[in-house]
């Protein structure tokens, strides 16, 4: 079993920054890919971001050149930077750990609302 705990989200302005993260703790070996997922009211869970275990990254294009995902491997973190920031990036955002290409773990979700 993997968990996650996420933290970072809240209210920002149009235009600013926050960034989230999501410690993982438990059985971590074996997990190949960390992502970023977020969910609007009304609209399906959609991709953001996600980091395979080599460093690869990739981004939906609706945040590509905005959001940075990260992994820090001393603390088990995962972190989403998100800049320039639009009414439209509003939503729930969670976490996700894969392992071992099979199973999916998620973190329970961290609001992000954004004022224009």
């Amino acid at each position: 079993q993997v968990q996650l705990a996420e933290s970072g989200g809240g209210l920002v302005q149009a235009g600013g920054s926050l960034r989230l993260s999501c410690a993982a703790s438990g059985n971590i070996f074996l997990v190949n890919a960390k992502r970023w997922y977020r969910q609007a009211p009304g609209k399906q869970r959609e991709f953001i971001a996600a980091i395979t275990s080599g460093g690869n990254t990739n981004y939906a294009d609706s945040v590509k050149g905005r959001f940075t995902i990260s992994f820090d491997n001393a603390k088990n973190t995962v972190y989403l930077q998100m800049r320039s920031l639009k009414p439209e990036d509003t939503a729930v955002y969670y976490c996700n750990f894969q392992r071992a290409f099979r199973d999916d773990y998620w973190g329970q979700g961290t609001q992000v609302t954004v004022s224009s």
